[in-house]
């Protein structure tokens, strides 16, 4: 038994060693997006969208970000769809208004069941960001996929009650080497890895409806809890020396109303 231990202990020792991350307590929010869209059919099964979108946070004390979208969407077979799309974003952080470039691209598989639709879309998406950062704690160019699992009803003339689960992954995030040092504190061996760490980030879960109008004019409501789970390191802008890693996790309430005018 001894012995057992003992062994046990000896393959204990590199996680012992390795580096210490921290995780904070969660933090609860309630947000808001409210936008408007306009989807300009060009000809069967190809469209044109645009869209603009606010959001609030901080239980609705203030302005996340404003944002507007350009895009296109085709229909290749009665199963699949394709669509991309440009955003421009201009997003308040903590010290200022940052614009940010974002471009989506994904592919929607979908089969009809009776009344009932079920979909499922990967979308790859990346972000630009234009204000000064420090490379060894974060990516300019953010990288992301979307993974969406969605069963809609559209059994009813006007309305049509969805739900749907989302996982993003991050794909790109920076990645490093270090050694925990427990009678300092402190990490030493600090080795930028580069960018290829890969995690999820964030499980969305979503119930809605859309409300058709009119032949033209369409509503989207929707409730949605968004679980994230962000990592955050510290390093000196030299990527001499990492300081701590930490993960972030929050759950953000979200209420969604989405204007649509189609023509």
């Amino acid at each position: 038994m001894r012995r057992f231990a003992l062994a046990l202990l000896a393959l204990s020792l590199p996680w012992l060693a390795a580096a210490q991350v921290t995780t904070e307590d969660l933090e609860k929010d309630f947000t808001t997006r409210t936008s408007v869209h306009l989807n300009y059919r060009i000809v069967d099964g190809f469209h044109a969208v645009a869209a603009y979108e606010i959001r609030t946070e901080d239980n609705l004390s203030r302005i996340d970000r404003h944002q507007a979208t350009l895009g296109l969407t085709c229909k290749l077979t009665e199963w699949l769809k394709a669509g991309v799309d440009y955003t421009y974003i201009y997003r308040h952080t903590s010290s200022a208004w940052e614009p940010r470039h974002r471009f989506s691209a994904d592919l929607t598989f979908s089969r009809k069941l009776g009344d009932w639709r079920l979909s499922y879309r990967e979308q790859l998406r990346l972000t630009h960001k234009t204000a000064e950062l420090n490379r060894y704690q974060e990516v300019r160019n953010v990288l992301w996929l979307k993974s969406r699992l969605k069963m809609s009803y559209k059994g009813w003339r006007a309305i049509e009650p969805y739900g749907y689960v989302e996982l993003r992954h991050t794909l790109n995030d920076p990645s490093y080497s270090a050694t925990w040092n427990a009678s300092s504190a402190s990490y030493t061996d600090y080795t930028f890895g580069g960018y290829n760490a890969v995690y999820m980030n964030r499980l969305r879960g979503t119930l809605g409806f859309e409300w058709a109008l009119s032949d033209h004019h369409s509503l989207d409501i929707y409730y949605a809890l968004d679980y994230y789970r962000n990592k955050a390191i510290d390093t000196n802008k030299a990527g001499t020396k990492l300081k701590s890693v930490t993960w972030k996790p929050s759950l953000d309430s979200v209420i969604n109303l989405a204007y649509t005018f189609s023509f």
